[in-house]
């Protein structure tokens, strides 16, 4: 019978044991929960102002690598919302900004002044370094974050480490996952056997149209 047991999990690691899962399904979901499951990223940056010396594009490169904690329960992903919007809706799109005005002093902007108009959708931590200011420089900007995944760009991948191991047993395996921050390690596996069940489903049904 086929079975998932934890062996080990705190806030961004889990280690399940997956019994009687032959190693190609295992590592399909290894996959998926890599690059595969959903989660916020940045995507798009409108510059408002920015007399620092790092380029709008530095900017926002380094907005768009920043993890975003992620809610799939209330938002999706942008090809599936009924907006049918390039600019979004409040269902597939989070605004974030940064208003960093001069100091006296150089200083570092982190993620702690990436503001979220949501309150869950916001940077996984408060210490990450964005830009560095020199006196009487300004950052002002607004950010677009939405729903992606690390097959499309790097920035969506859900964990930074997803690993399968072996056993004794050839149908038993041992799945290692680290997370970005963006969802708890016990998400990622959850959504990730959801998205592997609904692609099998949808293979079984194009095979049945060949028959």
């Amino acid at each position: 019978m086929t079975s998932l047991e934890i062996i080990e999990q705190n806030e961004r690691k889990i280690v399940v044991k997956l019994k009687n899962v032959p190693l190609q399904y295992a590592n399909a979901l290894r996959r998926i929960c890599l690059t595969g499951v959903p989660v916020f990223a940045i995507d798009d940056v409108v510059i408002i102002e920015n007399s620092s010396v790092l380029a709008d594009e530095g900017v926002a490169h380094r907005l768009a690598m920043t993890p975003i904690k992620t809610d799939l329960t209330r938002f999706v992903e942008a090809s599936n919302c009924d907006c049918h919007s390039e600019v979004g809706c409040s269902r597939c799109r989070v605004m974030l900004m940064i208003d960093a005005g001069s100091a006296d002093t150089t200083r570092t902007v982190t993620s702690a002044e990436l503001t979220s108009e949501d309150e869950v959708v916001k940077p996984v931590s408060d210490k990450i370094p964005i830009i560095e200011l020199a006196p009487n420089q300004k950052l002002k900007l607004e950010a677009y974050a939405r729903l992606g995944r690390g097959t499309e760009h790097a920035k969506w991948n859900s964990a930074t480490v997803s690993v399968l191991t072996e056993t004794g047993n050839p149908e038993d395996h041992i799945l290692t996952i680290e997370t970005t921050g963006a969802l708890t390690p016990a998400q990622i596996v959850s959504a990730g056997i959801e998205e592997l069940a609904k692609r099998l489903d949808s293979f079984k049904q194009v095979i049945s149209t060949l028959g």
